[in-house]
């Protein structure tokens, strides 16, 4: 049978990165939003975690630039409001109870610079206003920053880390090559043992000759792991990047609005034939939920997959209605 309306549950179905989320943001695009809406989830989980630890976690401007796609010309807006209705014709709204200030008085106003967040984390002294220098760097890394503006971004963390600060990078998408190379390319046809996502943890102490990096690398449907991120002395800070990651998918509605799991990712074929085969076979598992009348969005924990080989798992996620393009 050929399924007619999507199935697009609001909670994440995949115990980790959503496939399909991250394939329509890569294909399509809509990064720039999920990154300033994660960059904003993280300082306020990464606060809670490292206050009692006597630090604190700070949104900063990042090492990152924001490249925009857009032609010249077209604004983008850090919040927009959509009609659901789109047949719905606008009208003016009236302005009887208001008192405002005249638009050309607005406009003089200068916009703030287009830029990405990235996370500091500092000691945290009760009362001072003036955080000093960051103990340790957290950037969420972007498509433009992996591949066009990669070499500026890599000068910039080399000058983090030769000035003694601990560096987290967390990089969620696998259709461009790590920034760090000595980390095997997500590119199945020559590296077929490579992983699509990680977390790197780089502690340059005592000196970038010295120190270690500490790469977290993990696959589709698997748990996003917790990290350690050393602080000063002896201090550590183990964070949870799976409870943070599945809050901002949930809180601001990704599966509802961006996910169909009756498709295919997008750019399908991009994927290892493991990482095909774990999507498929999550896939199977939400299609025949669906079909038995289970309600997504209740389940406490994403719903355990069988284990299909790649091609009997195409076959019955075909049989279910999923229309493949080969």
């Amino acid at each position: 049978m050929l399924l007619v309306n999507p199935i697009n549950p609001v909670k994440n179905q995949y115990r980790g990165i959503n496939a399909h989320l991250h394939s329509y943001w890569q294909g399509v695009g809509g990064w720039d939003e999920f990154h300033s809406n994660h960059i904003a989830t993280l300082t306020a989980a990464l606060k809670a975690k490292l206050l009692p630890l006597g630090y604190t976690a700070s949104n900063q401007p990042s090492v990152q630039i924001r490249v925009s796609n857009f032609p010249i010309g077209r604004p983008r807006s850090d919040v927009t409001i959509y009609d659901t209705h789109p047949q719905r014709r606008a009208s003016v709204v009236t302005q009887a109870s208001m008192t405002g200030v005249r638009i050309p008085e607005l406009l003089a106003i200068e916009d703030e610079p287009d830029e990405y967040r990235a996370i500091g984390i500092y000691e945290f002294v009760q009362g001072q206003e003036v955080l000093g220098e960051p103990v340790a760097w957290l950037e969420l890394v972007s498509p433009s920053n992996k591949s066009s503006g990669g070499r500026d971004y890599r000068l910039k963390r080399q000058h983090l880390l030769k000035s003694g600060i601990v560096f987290v990078e967390v990089d969620y998408l696998h259709e461009t090559p790590a920034t760090f190379d000595g980390i095997l390319a997500y590119e199945p046809r020559f590296f077929p043992l490579a992983h699509p996502y990680r977390i790197v943890v780089i502690d340059p102490r005592p000196d970038l000759n010295e120190g270690h990096g500490y790469p977290s690398e993990f696959d589709v449907d698997q748990i996003i792991p917790e990290v350690k991120i050393p602080l000063n002395g002896d201090d550590m800070l183990h964070f949870d990047f799976n409870a943070a990651y599945q809050q901002t998918f949930e809180l601001y509605f990704y599966g509802q609005e961006r996910v169909d799991y009756t498709q295919l990712p997008l750019n399908f074929d991009r994927y290892s034939v493991d990482d095909q085969t774990r999507i498929l076979n999550r896939m199977i598992a939400v299609l025949e939920a669906e079909q038995q009348g289970v309600d997504l969005n209740a389940i406490a924990e994403p719903l355990p997959v069988g284990s299909l080989p790649h091609d009997e798992a195409l076959t019955r996620v075909q049989a279910l209605g999923v229309v493949v393009v080969s």
